[in-house]
């Protein structure tokens, strides 16, 4: 069993949260986990490059100069690729379909696996969450200071709706001003957690669950989303 401490915003530890072993026992191949984030890596690409050939340019017909008499090499056409404004040879070209597709029994796996891992290593913690009448750096930062995480990537996950229409109806308001407050302390993201990818999970060194988004960790860490 896994036990995060619980702390309130000005750091003091005010309770525990129990995370029960059935949902501590999954285990992922380290190759898929790789592949996982490779996939990541590899689908966030645009692949919208695009130059011109020469077949494409906007150019004149006209023979540059005549073909012998001048004492220069012999010219056919002013969109060659040797004059200025002429077609690329070699460029970037519009591709197939690059995207790779993620097994979403894959997708579960690696980040449950990622999660247990922050969770055996003591990098989660819990916070007793309270909305912010106005945004407050300071509070924030005083918190993480109080944690010594103050210098390192920390991830804040709170609650949202999973799918359907509720999801429009996510409680972003809710966590407003705290994300208004976290945006200027560098190395701090906020998300939610139904959104949350295996990238986001290893790129933080610790991660701080809000109190009421705890039931849905369970629900990742449980296998389901």
């Amino acid at each position: 069993m896994a036990v995060l401490k619980k702390y309130n915003l000005a750091g003091k530890e005010v309770g525990q949260v129990a995370i029960e072993d059935e949902l501590l026992k999954g285990a992922a191949n380290t190759q898929m986990i790789k592949d996982y984030i490779v996939a990541i890596h590899h689908n966030a690409r645009q692949w919208s490059a695009n130059t011109k050939t020469r077949a494409e340019v906007c150019h004149s017909g006209k023979k540059p100069h005549p073909q012998k008499g001048t004492g220069n090499a012999r010219q056919g056409y002013l969109g060659a690729p040797q004059y200025k404004g002429g077609g690329r040879v070699h460029a970037p070209r519009p591709k197939f379909e690059q995207n790779v597709r993620i097994n979403r029994k894959e997708k579960r796996a690696a980040i449950r696996h990622l999660l247990i891992e922050k969770l055996t290593a003591n990098q989660v913690h819990v916070l007793e969450y309270q909305p912010l009448k106005e945004p407050k750096t300071k509070s924030v930062a005083s918190f993480l200071k109080s944690l010594k995480i103050d210098r390192q990537k920390v991830l804040f996950l709170g609650e949202g709706f999973i799918s359907g229409k509720e999801a429009d109806k996510a409680p972003k308001s809710k966590f407003e001003n705290f994300m208004k407050s976290l945006r200027n302390i560098a190395k701090n993201e906020f998300a939610m957690m139904p959104n949350i990818s295996g990238l986001d999970v290893i790129s933080a060194t610790h991660i701080v669950v809000m109190d009421t988004a705890v039931d849905q960790l369970k629900v990742l860490l449980g296998g389901q989303r």
